[in-house]
């Protein structure tokens, strides 16, 4: 109940206008139209943000990608404990791959959401596929001529 009094003594009866922003209180309907980028009466100037690029919405492709997304961090969430219950080369290359492709898609999504302009956009997620190529690569390396992922935890965890 304080907080309902607490509310309204900040909003006042001056046309629901806040007494410390001394601009009109937001709406749902005011908020919609913000995300849409249409003007709605009583909101002073239009702000625009970035929505991630919706080039399969409503598709099948958009819905399996996040499917996969998914699947391949409750494997990564199993295959972690079972790497340290049993060690051995499958697990390192396991390993290896599962840990890149989350690593590439997780930061995927940061460049879709943070690298606006699309010149600036193609050259990061080129970026970032020559680094998780890298890492791919890096680990397999050392996976084969090293003691493997398993075997390196193990040792640090020794320390």
């Amino acid at each position: 109940m304080a907080g309902i009094w607490r509310l309204s003594v900040l909003c006042g009866a001056q046309g629901g206008r806040a007494l410390f922003l001394r601009t009109p209180v937001v709406r749902p309907a005011q908020i919609s139209a913000f995300l849409q980028d249409q003007p709605s009466p009583g909101w002073c100037g239009i702000q625009h943000i970035h929505l991630s690029p919706s080039r399969h919405s409503g598709s099948k492709a958009a819905s399996l990608h996040w499917t996969g997304e998914r699947a391949v961090s409750v494997v990564l969430l199993g295959l972690l404990p079972a790497a340290y219950l049993h060690p051995s080369s499958v697990m390192d290359y396991s390993l290896a791959a599962v840990v890149t492709l989350h690593s590439h898609w997780g930061l995927g999504q940061v460049v879709i959401d943070y690298v606006h302009k699309d010149s600036l956009q193609k050259a990061a997620k080129a970026g970032l596929l020559a680094l998780s190529a890298l890492t791919f690569a890096g680990l397999c390396y050392f996976n084969y001529h090293d003691v493997g992922i398993c075997k390196a935890v193990a040792m640090l965890w020794k320390l």
